[in-house]
């Protein structure tokens, strides 16, 4: 059976946050990559396997070497999915706001105070 792996898989791991981290940089070696790391050069090769299968990396042979360089065009589908839950909470808290500033208004208003309180802040998540 096939395992079938995409991108947000390959960037659940730190290891390969990392991994991508460097070869995003620049097209670097598989030696080099693990020498980055405590774990065995097996466990790199694994997480090198992982990347190359979700497409977020590409990996070349030079010779004896292995030269892996990162093709960092699907994190585009990450970046529109988080893009739109940015989106809807953004949305969620200027609503959350609007009724806080209007229930202190409205408290304040009863106690003959006003806040100056209405002026809409933009939210960055």
């Amino acid at each position: 059976m096939e395992t079938r792996r995409d991108v947000f898989q390959a960037i659940a791991d730190p290891t390969r946050r990392t991994i991508i981290h460097i070869v995003a940089r620049k097209p670097t070696n598989v030696n080099t990559i693990a020498e980055q790391f405590k774990t065995s050069r097996q466990a790199i090769s694994l997480h090198l396997k992982i990347l190359a299968e979700c497409g977020l990396l590409h990996i070349t042979r030079r010779g004896r070497e292995r030269i892996c360089e990162a093709k960092l065009d699907k994190l585009r589908e990450v970046n529109e999915w988080v893009a739109q839950y940015t989106q809807f909470w953004t949305g969620k808290l200027d609503n959350l706001e609007d009724y806080l500033d209007h229930i202190a208004d409205h408290k304040n208003s009863n106690h003959g105070k006003s806040t100056g309180k209405n002026i809409k802040r933009k939210r960055r998540l």
